[in-house]
């Protein structure tokens, strides 16, 4: 009896999570309502992005007051936002796994084999972690200067054909970098725990660093490294300044190589509210936020997919 009031408290707390995700979904669709209504599922199929005719008097299409002329249609804002946070992904996991492997693995050799010379030495894996996870915390606008003052002048003299730095490849390096750090101190932390009784048990099973590395410790770290790329994958989604400043800025146009001007949902959110603002209908900001919904349910569907793949769901069984 005396735990139920704390009992009531805890219960109360835990429900402010799945109220606010509600909350939030119910305020996008209930506020982009008739935007939906208006764009159907032309919105997802349809490159064009026109605001239309804000100085002229406004049309009625399906009793809803719009601008003439007006076309909403974020299939190419979906692209940019998938293949940047795919290409982001590809770079990223190899880097981390690689860094994580190398903390946990090469730098306490490299400690014991300067300690004999130089003792007074600090701990050098501590020092490595705590610089990768310092890494994880810089501001994205820092990222996105770094990318126009360094990335972009490098890719447009060196690997661009068209001279243009800016595009998909540099918005997907500057993405993984970004995320680098998140999925390698997840990854860093989980084989830091892993029993030295596995280790040295394939050890003395005739395995070699390589193989007690891939067969005896990853596996084991599955999960959480599948939990660290769907949180990297997350803010690759969501990222906004850095992929504005390196990304070019492509409006009504799909990516066709590595150097196209791309736009991601967050991005082209960000880039049109101020314009969006002046629809004297209200029809362009309420159609940015069926852009947000449509990132919110994608970022919900990965999700998803990664709590099914960790749990095993998604596996396939050999028939007996």
């Amino acid at each position: 009896m005396k735990l139920r009031p704390f009992r009531l408290f805890v219960l109360i707390l835990s429900l402010f999570i799945p109220a606010a995700l509600v909350a939030v979904i119910l305020f996008l669709v209930i506020y982009s309502g008739q935007a939906i209504v208006f764009n159907g599922l032309h919105f997802i199929t349809n490159v064009n992005w026109n605001l239309g005719d804000l100085y002229d008097d406004p049309v009625v299409v399906r009793g809803i007051q719009v601008p003439a002329g007006a076309a909403y249609g974020v299939l190419a804002f979906i692209v940019g936002t998938l293949a940047t946070s795919a290409l982001a992904i590809l770079i990223a996991v190899p880097l981390s796994i690689g860094t994580a492997i190398f903390l946990c693995e090469a730098v306490p050799e490299i400690e014991r084999a300067t300690w004999r010379y130089f003792p007074w030495l600090p701990p050098l894996r501590q020092a490595l972690a705590m610089l990768v996870e310092l890494v994880a915390v810089v501001p994205s606008v820092v990222f996105g200067l770094w990318g126009v003052a360094v990335l972009i002048p490098f890719l447009g003299h060196y690997v661009s054909p068209t001279g243009n730095g800016y595009g998909l490849l540099a918005a997907s390096i500057v993405l993984a970098l970004m995320i680098t750090p998140i999925i390698a101190s997840t990854l860093y932390d989980a084989l830091s725990q892993v029993p030295k009784e596995n280790r040295e048990s394939a050890f003395a099973l005739g395995s070699t660093h390589f193989e007690v590395v891939t067969k005896a410790m990853l596996p084991m770290v599955r999960t959480t490294l599948i939990g660290g790329i769907v949180l990297a994958l997350g803010r690759a989604l969501g990222e906004t300044m850095a992929v504005l400043m390196v990304s070019g800025g492509g409006i009504n146009i799909l990516p066709t190589s590595l150097f196209s001007p791309i736009s991601t949902i967050a991005s082209f959110i960000v880039s049109q509210l101020d314009s969006a603002e002046t629809d004297p209908t209200n029809m362009a900001v309420r159609a940015l936020s069926e852009i947000a919904l449509v990132l919110f349910l994608i970022t919900l569907a990965v999700n998803a997919g990664a709590k099914l793949l960790s749990s095993g769901a998604l596996n396939v069984r050999k028939p007996q």
